[in-house]
């Protein structure tokens, strides 16, 4: 394992000094947990050459400009179908981590366009391609389309697959992910609960796809006001997460956002401030500038204000939410919907019910047709 170390006891050298002693152990080549992550890496980040190699990986760690520019230029030395439907697959995938959803649909569409004419109704690489497309179409909304594609994705990948593979787990998440968008949270918690089952035995304990399992299972409870539940599975989610990602890396973000809502409904105002702040921190420092989750800690600072009846600083922020979407997601999404309903609920709590009567409406308007 060359030169990879477990920290051990950690001294400060001197009360004065911000100095410190830590005590490294040298990892022995038989070191079996860190030897199952190393191995899970490898496969994760496999490719039929080393270049797709290296996408996969930057796109994995975050890295979207420099995965976007490798794959334009491998796209453009592609020779045959096979190697342009991969690419096009890649940069789909790239540009809705981006919150680009219309650019990811389009580019998954050319690479499923291109393996219809090639590959059987049951090949496993058109379950990627259905899968990918059913995520752009959740993040934009369009849940039953979502549905539909998930659908078709988990029909190929029950009949490819043993029933213990990581692969299966993430179709039940996802699937499990669109029901909560729903609303219909026992049909959520019940394909979130099969995810981890699957998990918790395919992968090793410090994997980050086991940090997502613990996660949305705390989404579900945190969404059905058991604080306690949500909270347990949240932090099991977060642990994970310090110990496998970069201390800026976007998931650790969202961790914080999902554990400071929690505490902002237990009605704990300053721990929940405490997290959206550093949830902001990392989106600004590593998100593109019109990545639609730049929103989310304004919106969550607009709720925190609002319970504390600083109604000034709620709706500032929760303008700040809104100009964002309005740059970021379609006229019609759920989000633009449920910030036009925030905006409108402080107006009423200060007493401008024109303006409250005005935003409300709005939201309707996007609710009624969504």
């Amino acid at each position: 394992m060359h030169t990879v170390f477990r920290i051990g006891e950690i001294r400060k050298i001197d009360k004065k000094s911000p100095l410190y002693e830590v005590e490294l152990k040298l990892t022995p080549d038989d070191d079996q947990q860190l030897r199952q992550l190393t191995d899970r890496v490898r496969e994760e980040s496999s490719g039929s050459t080393g270049w797709y190699r290296m996408g996969k990986l930057l796109l994995k760690i975050g890295q979207f400009n420099k995965a976007e520019e490798l794959y334009m230029a491998l796209l453009e030395q592609a020779s045959n179908d096979s190697d342009k439907a991969h690419i096009y697959h890649q940069l789909g995938w790239l540009k809705d981590d981006q919150g680009q959803y219309q650019e990811a649909a389009s580019f998954y569409e050319m690479s499923l366009k291109i393996e219809r004419k090639t590959l059987p109704e049951d090949h496993p690489s058109l379950a990627n391609t259905y899968n990918n497309i059913a995520i752009v179409y959740n993040d934009m909304g369009d849940y039953s389309k979502a549905l539909e594609f998930y659908g078709k994705a988990h029909k190929i990948k029950e009949k490819a697959l043993p029933p213990n593979h990581p692969e299966l787990a993430i179709s039940y998440g996802n699937i499990g992910q669109v029901y909560k968008n729903m609303g219909d949270y026992s049909k959520a918690l019940e394909f979130y609960e099969k995810d981890l089952e699957i998990t918790k035995k395919a992968l090793p304990p410090n994997h980050p796809d086991l940090a997502s399992s613990y996660n949305s299972i705390g989404q579900v409870y945190n969404t059905m006001g058991d604080y306690s539940k949500a909270l347990e599975f949240y932090e099991k989610s977060h642990q994970i997460l310090e110990k496998a990602l970069p201390s800026n890396h976007p998931n650790l973000a969202i961790s914080y956002n999902n554990i400071g809502q929690v505490y902002n409904n237990m009605g704990d105002y300053s721990k929940a401030l405490d997290f959206f702040k550093k949830s902001q921190k990392i989106f600004v420092e590593t998100l593109p500038e019109n990545h639609p989750d730049l929103a989310f800690p304004y919106n969550w600072f607009g709720k925190i204000y609002r319970s504390m009846k600083d109604y000034s600083k709620a709706l500032e922020n929760f303008a700040k939410c809104l100009a964002i979407f309005q740059k970021t997601l379609p006229e019609r999404h759920p989000n633009r919907a449920i910030t036009y309903s925030n905006i409108g609920d402080v107006h009423r709590l200060m007493g401008n019910y024109e303006k409250a009567l005005a935003f409300h409406q709005k939201a309707l308007n996007i609710q009624e047709n969504v």
